[in-house]
């Protein structure tokens, strides 16, 4: 097999949670049982959203549950001029366009069709924008999805749950790559990390493998390369939800770093142990049913 990269990509917008700590114990293990490398990226670009000090609580808590990087991390906001760059590369081969749309105007939009074309949270981009007239007003810059590889039809190979498909243009629309506040998307910015970095394998939440499809035709029109995928079991709260930072999750108790570690191999299917981190997270390693992958 090929050099193996992984990596833990918190967003700092508050501490890591139960669900996000099993997130970093997959991606640490994986790596672990590949004998690869394992890197922290703190994913700070989304400015308005990120909590001062959130970044170093963050890297504490990890460091508390023994899950040290390879490499000193970085941070997206550090990072601006790798996106500016792919989202000019993207402007010139015409793959992107201006945007003046609000979540009203598209809301609006399917409702004069008659429709309600939602995606979970989120309205389908019906393409108001898409052959419009250049504008002087604050636009954010959508990729087309029609010019995506292969009509943006992605199929793809997820670790544990197997084959993936979805067709960009019905399930998404043409997304988003900046925004109107010149912030770089989440979808962009991590396609740019991820090969800059050369990550060969994503392990993360399987709230995030609705993005996949995303990002591989992006990495498709950037001419990047495309990680393997595994997308871990979710840590939901009592009322069935996700748990998030958004309802409310609490920090992991990081003065008891075992027990926090413990709840986060069960849901990853994995034996707890008794001792210390560093035992536990030995015998885990070696547990752990990806590693051929």
């Amino acid at each position: 097999m090929s050099r193996y990269v992984g990596r833990f990509a918190p967003s700092p917008t508050g501490p890591l949670h139960a669900g996000s700590l099993v997130a970093a114990l997959a991606s640490w293990l994986d790596a672990r049982a590949h004998g690869g490398v394992w890197l922290v990226r703190i994913e700070d670009v989304d400015t308005p959203r990120t909590i001062p000090g959130a970044d170093h609580t963050i890297l504490d808590q990890l460091t508390r549950c023994g899950l040290l990087p390879d490499a000193p991390p970085t941070w997206q906001s550090q990072r601006q001029t790798l996106y500016r760059n792919a989202l000019t590369q993207l402007q010139a081969a015409g793959r992107v366009y201006p945007c003046v749309c609000s979540r009203k105007d598209i809301a609006d939009a399917w409702a004069a069709l008659g429709e309600q074309r939602l995606r979970n949270s989120e309205l389908v981009y019906p393409g108001t924008c898409r052959n419009a007239a250049a504008t002087h007003r604050p636009a954010a810059w959508r990729l087309r999805c029609a010019l995506v590889p292969h009509s943006g039809q992605i199929d793809w190979l997820d670790r544990r749950s197997g084959p993936q498909s979805q067709d960009l243009a019905t399930a998404v629309g043409d997304f988003v790559l900046q925004r109107a506040d010149a912030c770089f998307s989440y979808q962009l910015a991590v396609v740019v990390d991820d090969a800059e970095q050369g990550i060969s394998h994503v392990v993360r939440g399987e709230d995030l493998a609705d993005n996949t499809a995303r990002q591989i035709g992006l990495q498709a029109c950037l001419n990047l390369p495309t990680p393997q995928y595994l997308h871990t079991p979710l840590v939901l709260g009592p009322n069935g939800e996700k748990l998030s930072k958004q309802n409310g999750a609490l920090a992991i108790d990081t003065t008891q770093p075992l027990q926090a570690l413990n709840h986060a191999a069960r849901v990853l299917g994995l034996t707890p142990c008794e001792g210390n981190v560093a035992d536990a997270l030995l015998a885990w390693t070696r547990q752990w049913p990806f590693s051929k992958a």
